[in-house]
């Protein structure tokens, strides 16, 4: 009986020791989360080797993950993969096809995005530009010309088929075109200058209250033939930005900056749940392997005695 107990005793606490060991070690990489003193004077190993180098690992971590897992080579050939832009495709059909059938107006359909009041911020800030473009068209002189030629020209060609084989008329009308052209664009000039200002907001404004209160589905109604290009195009923009621009967004973000800091303001104990959340398992093999090492060793010890 003795014998027995002899031959496993040296394995079972070498088991005991190497379990008990390794879930120490584990347990220390953590905690204590401060520092401990006895007499002024820190206790070795207090706090844990996580805590105490809390700030480094953080700034690790966030190098490496910025510099091997989001940085512009693997970010760029996942976000322009055939598969992302076949589900960007998708999207847009799948887009384009709900609001042929939505009835909502332009506005509501905003809604979901914006506020009534960003709405009616660009509205009016879009309107307003617009209209500032057509009164500078309409107050160019040339408007006014062009118009008061064609006016003068029809006015001519119709009274000269009336008076056909009139010669005498034909030389009248010659004589008199020219400054009744010139007086009739200057007032015309006149108006446009005075007017043009409210003409374009009145105009711009209206259509634009009509757009706004238009369904969506009308809206994309009759333009499924376009479909093909919008998405194409959409698609176009998208590998653009990717391509050129996605490094001075990676830039201008700074991963490895946004993971440092999101680490360092995590209390320890959130850390800690973490960790083990994601390597339970692997963390409990290890406490298991101690106890099979620890065992060995045991049985070793055993017969070298």
């Amino acid at each position: 009986m003795n014998t027995i107990l002899q031959y496993v005793s040296g394995p079972a606490l070498g088991a005991v020791i190497g379990y008990i060991t390794n879930d120490i070690a584990i347990r220390m990489l953590f905690r204590p989360r401060k520092a401990k003193y006895i007499f002024g004077k820190r206790i070795p190993f207090t706090p844990g080797i996580i805590p105490k180098e809390k700030d480094r690992i953080a700034g690790a971590i966030g190098g490496a993950i910025s510099d091997n897992l989001m940085n512009k080579e693997v970010l760029e050939k996942t976000l322009l993969s055939d598969e992302m832009l076949e589900k960007l495709r998708l999207a847009v059909d799948e887009f384009f096809y709900t609001q042929l059938n939505n009835d909502e107006t332009v506005e509501q359909f905003a809604a979901h995005y914006l506020t009534s009041e960003e709405i009616s911020a660009m509205r009016e800030s879009t309107c307003d530009e617009i209209a500032k473009l057509i009164t500078a068209k309409l107050r160019d002189r040339a408007i006014g010309e062009n118009i008061a030629r064609a006016a003068t020209q029809h006015v001519i060609d119709k009274t000269r088929a009336s008076m056909a084989g009139k010669i005498k008329a034909d030389k009248l009308l010659e004589a008199i075109s020219s400054p009744i052209e010139t007086k009739l664009a200057q007032h015309i000039n006149e108006v446009l200058r005075d007017q043009a200002p409210s003409m374009s907001t009145r105009i711009v404004y209206t259509e634009a209250d009509k757009l706004m209160a238009m369904p969506m589905r009308e809206l994309f109604k009759g333009h499924e033939q376009q479909l093909e290009q919008a998405r194409e195009g959409i698609v176009s923009v998208y590998r653009t930005i990717i391509s050129d621009h996605l490094p001075r967004i990676l830039e201008s973000i700074n991963i490895s900056r946004i993971v440092e800091s999101r680490i360092q303001e995590m209390d320890m104990e959130e850390v800690e749940q973490i960790i083990f959340s994601v390597m339970h398992k692997e963390l409990r093999a290890i406490v298991w392997l101690g106890a099979l090492l620890g065992s060995i060793m045991g049985t070793i010890m055993m017969f070298i005695n």
